[in-house]
């Protein structure tokens, strides 16, 4: 027989089914869907998580979306309002290793309150219109964004059945491409009329409005925070990697975390100039292009994530991504005139929706393989998957500088696609 599953603020992973056997799913009858899956979901704590992830994400892409008119306003090159979006994700590895210590302190919801804040800080100061006003800035949205996910995994996970448990991490996750969206669609439009600086300070709004929701539920949400655990010193920000030599389960995933984020990126970074370059699409086609690749990234989550709760284990669903990605891969690698604009955007839409559709269930995987230490593990698959987006597209550029081409680069980056679904492939017991 099995013990009831209760759910309560405090609840357990374990009691929760999260640290079974590797990738084990319920078992029997497919559970109903419809209104009885709505209903176990925690939809208030996930329109929290969501939102926050969505304002972060808006606030971190808005300079990028008016990068033109920021670079001519400051007089400095287009190409390095690109090095913004990676400053906030290479200070963010520090935030998503130490986070995990000052989210059991002090709660997830405060947590999430001091992100909201850290993105209404870098709005402010980007505002002063400097290029040292963007850098702090930068910073300061790093410092905090890297939490983002522990924050919602260790507020989500006690709260959420097994039975829709990788859905409901997959429509948190929804709030980076939509965050996105949102940044192309409202900033661009504000800066023609208003100016750049407006458009960063109208963001402030939301923010502060949603800093001040998420006071409501607080205490409640938080009640499970230790006021006397110790803040992590600099050894503290490293003790997340102790998880991958006490659980060798945690090593393939951690490999796929790094290279497929790495993939995702270089879809993104390098589908508009490849387009442009070589396929001989104009900036409007290859935008849509690149938008068929978002929208099938933010659509497919929840649908993998369904996928995983159903029919296969989160393991065997991060292969199958692992395998589109590759195969989408070297398909790109051989756009050329002679390509139709359908077949493009169909390899797009293929590409967004495997690399681009993927983190929901890899944040899935990480909480319930991390058990009763699923804020840390989280935390060790953001700064995994930060590293990867800073590095990875780094070493594309230059294969295709390298290389000649597209074509050969693209190549490679399917290669590391199936490196990181091959450990996916070998079986492996609990360790430690």
């Amino acid at each position: 027989m099995h013990r009831p599953v209760t759910r309560g603020p405090n609840a357990t992973p374990s009691a929760l089914g999260l640290c079974d056997a590797d990738s084990a799913q319920p078992t029997g009858p497919a559970q109903p869907t419809g209104p009885t899956t709505l209903r176990a979901m925690p939809l208030w704590p996930l329109a929290a998580t969501l939102a926050v992830q969505t304002l972060a994400t808006m606030a971190m892409l808005s300079l990028p979306a008016a990068a033109p008119e920021v670079a001519a306003d400051l007089h400095v090159p287009g190409t390095l309002i690109g090095t913004f979006v990676s400053l906030v994700y290479t200070v963010g590895i520090i935030s998503a290793l130490g986070s995990p210590g000052f989210i059991h302190r002090h709660g997830a919801v405060r947590v999430s309150q001091v992100i909201m804040l850290s993105v209404v800080a870098m709005l402010l100061v980007s505002a002063t219109g400097t290029v040292l006003g963007l850098a702090v800035g930068a910073v300061l949205l790093g410092l905090s964004y890297g939490a983002n996910a522990p924050a919602a995994t260790h507020l989500l996970v006690p709260q959420t059945p097994q039975r829709v448990f990788n859905m409901v991490m997959s429509l948190r996750q929804i709030g980076v491409p939509l965050g996105g969206v949102l940044g192309s669609l409202i900033v661009p439009p504000i800066t023609v009329v208003a100016g750049w600086r407006v458009a960063l300070l109208i963001e402030v709004i939301p923010a502060l409005l949603l800093c001040l929701a998420l006071q409501i539920p607080r205490d409640r949400w938080d009640a499970g925070r230790d006021p006397r655990r110790r803040l992590p010193g600099l050894r503290g920000f490293l003790a997340p990697f102790r998880l991958l030599r006490e659980d060798t389960r945690l090593i393939p995933l951690a490999v796929a975390s790094f290279l497929f984020s790495g993939v995702q990126l270089c879809f993104m970074a390098f589908m508009t100039v490849h387009l442009t370059t070589v396929a001989g699409f104009d900036l409007v086609g290859a935008g849509r292009a690149l938008a068929a690749y978002q929208l099938t990234g933010a659509v497919s989550r929840p649908i993998w994530g369904w996928v995983a709760d159903r029919f296969l284990t989160p393991t065997r669903t991060l292969m199958v991504q692992g395998l589109i990605m590759a195969g989408a891969c070297l398909a790109a690698g051989q756009f050329g005139p002679y390509w139709p604009v359908f077949g493009v955007v169909a390899i797009a839409a293929i590409a967004g929706a495997s690399a681009g559709g993927y983190t929901g269930i890899a944040y899935a995987e990480w909480a319930r393989l991390g058990g009763s230490r699923r804020t840390e593990a989280t935390g060790l698959g953001t700064a995994l998957m930060f590293f990867g987006v800073t590095v990875i597209p780094s070493g594309f550029g230059l294969a295709v500088t390298l290389l000649h081409g597209y074509g050969d680069a693209y190549a490679a980056l399917g290669v590391l696609a199936l490196l990181g679904t091959a450990p996916l492939c070998i079986p492996r017991r609990r360790h430690t």
